[in-house]
């Protein structure tokens, strides 16, 4: 009887992004539309930039359900890590964007009818005030009155 040689393990990806690098889901078929490793990869590095599951789903081309049906996978420990890291990090991005938005202000051009113009701009407290919520719901804090 001769010993059939075990399968190398799969190489981890997004090994110069540190905190991102995983070993991709290990799949029973493949799939001309299904999660590659390649796919796998990207999804995370969308959803590092977008800190939304649905947005980075999307982004890849696939559905936020097959994205959560690959977490629960066995063997999608490491897939499951970087994902939380991931959107961690989307969303702090995400927080700081809207920060700087609130804070500076963003200026809004508005060509009407006619040809003239209106300029819109300055510090946008909406913006600020819903960036707050949204870091108190995060992390759990109770938001000050």
């Amino acid at each position: 009887m001769t010993d059939s040689p075990s399968p190398t393990p799969p190489t981890p990806l997004l090994a110069d992004e540190g905190l991102l690098a995983f070993t991709p889901v290990p799949l029973d078929r493949r799939r001309a539309n299904g999660w590659t490793a390649a796919q796998q990869e990207r999804f995370i590095l969308a959803l590092h930039v977008m800190g939304s599951v649905g947005q980075a789903a999307k982004a890849v081309g696939m559905s936020r359900q097959s994205a959560y049906n690959l977490r629960e996978r066995a063997g999608a420990d490491s897939f499951a890590k970087s994902w939380d890291a991931a959107i961690d990090m989307g969303r702090q991005r995400q927080f700081d964007l809207a920060m700087e938005r609130a804070i500076h202000g963003v200026t809004t051009v508005r060509v009407l009818r006619g040809g003239s113009v209106t300029v819109n701009g300055g510090p946008d407290m909406r913006i600020l005030r819903s960036a707050l919520r949204s870091e108190d719901s995060r992390t759990g804090r109770i938001p000050l009155p």
